[in-house]
């Protein structure tokens, strides 16, 4: 089906503030066909949400406000029919809450912040429903079972009988199955027993679930009403790689079963490739680039979209620094007051580069097709194409204009040299057998048992390198670090610090060994002080542990720190608030190096920045580990990230080692299947990986 389902033109949305007129969307335009899947694409701050939320009329009125533009949209009918297209911007507000929800619905990035925590599932699964659809309470609950069913929340009715039945037959002890003592059982038992575990799943509360499963409850409330447009704001950004291919291959199946139109907007051009056949480029309120998912890919024109597809993470190839944004274009002011891009167009000497950015040896097979229709090549061609534009595409990343330094790939020798020199050493840290367990209390507040966080983890970290934590949520990494640093205390085992014991370390010995080591946490803006100033912030370690000689010391000292992590020391005096989430990041690394230390831990330090700005900041951690001699330990879920940034990765699931290695050994020949999920769940956004999605179809 090719039909347009939402049809936007020049829109402009533009917020008023005190000091001037914010074009937050300026005079864009696209379509969305039922069906397929528009992937909206840009970093913070580029107008994606903003534009969702104009389809939804749900832009903040004041200070915004939608100054120009129009947006048709043809919804569905309940027999599968397109209705006439209207244009949304001229209906009345009770006229619009007709069609939000019912025909065009939306999952916004954060889960648990649209769920209302003091209401169970079940309650706002069939307030959502009942909203829009004249049906009983009761009839309502069995939808929202359906629904929970059909995002693959809850298991179908069956598998619970065979569940129940598994269970009864075991309790009896029976060693194997047997198909007449089934047919013996009381089937209104089994029923039963379906009903009371669908009623239970209802009445959780928010809380009572992790990020996965909330995501499935806000999709579950999205589709409740069958809708003809589905908006996915930054749906998987939250989550673990695993979980985020599990929720994509949802959205997929849920889109072709019920032909809805979708838009999904991320500022990761590798989940984009994983989802979407139509791609929009979005920088500062336009949309500069646009075309199918293969065409922006394998030959993408404007500098930005080039930048976004290389400043991440390509586990296949390993770069001493990642290209940013800031390598392949600048923005100018004319003299007649206009801002324009300009690409920048040298090229790293050391790269190979026969193969220009705007190749045309591989014709791009939707050139010539509408959004929507076929994009991949003809089946005869299909191999070599991807081959070769898999080539020019790995080519392409290495193509810019940087000036401050060249990119250069780092071969697997000079890695096996630099972790045997490493190894060399006496290790900085050891950990031995440690068991980390949290208390789980009874009814009267006894101790039943403890859930074990960490389980019998040894391993060790050497000076100057860098160990890669990853694993999902949950698997014990944020309390193995906790641990490290003596903020929680171990059931047992032993921790080693430069060849002494801090197992059991306390008081002013404790303190002065926090000097050496430091930790930077995942949410810079929770990890500053609001109402500090980030200046005052930097310069607390300083003041805590009688660093510096005098006031002005320390100032100068934090002067040139700010300054070391790329901001302007004259900020001293701002707020966090007054930053970005890159900047307000750079103030928390500036505060970990302030009593330059030996260690630092990195818990999932860039999982909440924009791609472009994750680049800068490992980039700049990768330059201060080489200036200072530190030692990492950096945690994260994406195993892209730790790749680039290890020496060694250590895999970790459900508070143990799965397996321990050289970053390049994990990735290329893992031995546990747990790494090999990991590892298959990463969103390369290649064009061979494009070309293997879109046959999935």
């Amino acid at each position: 089906m090719t039909e347009t389902v939402l049809n936007v033109r020049s829109l402009q949305v533009h917020f008023q503030t005190d000091e001037k007129l914010i074009k937050a969307v300026d005079g864009i335009s696209f379509e969305v066909k039922r069906g397929q899947t528009l992937g909206i694409v840009g970093e913070s701050g580029s107008g994606k949400s903003v534009t969702s939320l104009a389809a939804m009329s749900l832009v903040p009125s004041p200070p915004g406000k939608i100054a120009g533009g129009e947006i048709w949209f043809r919804g569905v009918s309940k027999d599968g029919l397109m209705l006439e297209p209207v244009n949304l911007l001229q209906l009345k507000a009770q006229q619009m809450q007709d069609y939000r929800g019912s025909q065009i619905a939306m999952i916004f990035q954060e889960p648990m912040s649209a769920l209302n925590p003091v209401y169970t599932i079940g309650f706002q699964l069939t307030e959502a429903i009942r909203l829009h659809q004249s049906v009983t309470p009761a009839q309502a609950r069995r939808q929202a079972l359906a629904l929970l069913q059909e995002v693959k929340l809850l298991p179908s009715d069956e598998e619970l009988r065979q569940r129940h039945i598994e269970t009864q037959r075991r309790s009896t002890g029976i060693s194997s199955p047997d198909d007449n003592w089934a047919i013996d059982l009381d089937e209104r038992e089994i029923a039963r027993h379906i009903n009371q575990q669908k009623q239970a799943l209802l009445n959780r509360y928010p809380h009572e679930l992790s990020g996965g499963q909330i995501q499935r409850v806000t999709i579950a409330m999205a589709i409740s009403c069958n809708p003809a447009l589905l908006i996915a704001d930054e749906p998987t950004t939250a989550l673990d790689v695993t979980v985020q291919a599990t929720i994509l291959d949802l959205l997929r199946e849920l889109r072709d079963r019920r032909q809805m139109a979708m838009i999904f907007i991320t500022h990761d051009l590798g989940v984009i490739a994983e989802i979407a056949d139509w791609v929009a480029v979005m920088y500062q309120g336009k949309i500069v680039e646009t075309g199918s998912v293969w065409q922006i890919f394998s030959n993408p024109q404007h500098p930005y979209t080039k930048g976004l597809l290389a400043c991440r993470p390509q586990p296949k190839r390993r770069l001493r620094y990642l290209p940013t944004v800031s390598d392949f274009m600048e923005v100018v002011t004319t003299g007649t007051g206009a801002v324009e891009i300009r690409e920048k167009t040298a090229v790293a000497p050391n790269v190979e580069t026969e193969l220009p950015l705007s190749a045309t040896s591989v014709e791009d097979p939707s050139a010539s097709a509408e959004a929507g229709d076929s994009i991949l090549p003809a089946e005869g061609e299909a191999a070599q194409t991807a081959s070769t534009a898999e080539s020019r595409w790995a080519k392409a990343q290495l193509q810019t204009g940087l000036t401050d330094r060249q990119i250069i790939e780092v071969t697997e020798a000079e890695m096996d040299e630099r972790l045997a020199k490493l190894q060399q050493q006496s290790p900085l840290v050891s950990v031995r057998d440690l068991q980390v367990g949290f208390p789980v209390r009874g009814m009267f507040g006894e101790t039943k048992r403890y859930a074990m966080a960490v389980n019998g983890v040894s391993f060790e970290v050497f000076p100057g390198e860098t160990l890669g934590l990853v694993g999902e949520s949950g698997c014990g990494k944020t309390t193995l670090a906790r641990t490290l640093m003596r903020l929680i205390e171990p059931m047992s085992g032993q921790l080693v610090f430069e060849g002494q014991d801090i197992t059991h370390l306390t008081g002013k010995p404790m303190r002065r060994l926090r000097r050496d080591m430091q930790i930077i946490f995942q949410d810079p803006f929770s990890s500053l002080n609001p109402r500090m100033k980030i200046g005052e912030a930097v310069m607390e370690p300083l003041v805590i542990h009688g660093a510096g000689e005098s006031a002005k010391q320390r100032r100068e000292r934090t002067a040139h720190l700010l300054e070391r992590v790329g901001l302007n020391p004259d900020w001293m005096n701002r707020y966090p608030h007054e930053f970005s989430g890159g900047q307000r990041q750079r103030v928390c690394v500036a505060r970990a190096l302030a009593l330059n230390p030996k260690f630092i831990i990195c818990d999932e330090s860039v999982s909440a920045l924009d791609v472009s700005v994750q680049a800068q900041v490992l980039n700049l951690l990768k330059e201060l580990q080489d200036e200072f001699g530190l030692t990492y330990i950096f945690i994260s879920h994406d195993l892209s990230v730790v790749k680039f940034m290890s020496d060694r990765i250590m895999v970790m699931n459900k508070g143990k080692i799965e397996e321990i290695g050289p970053s390049e050994k994990i990735y290329r020949e893992p031995q546990q299947a747990y790494t090999r999920q990991l590892i298959a769940s990463i969103p390369t956004g290649t064009p061979e990986r494009i070309q293997q999605q879109q046959a999935c179809l």
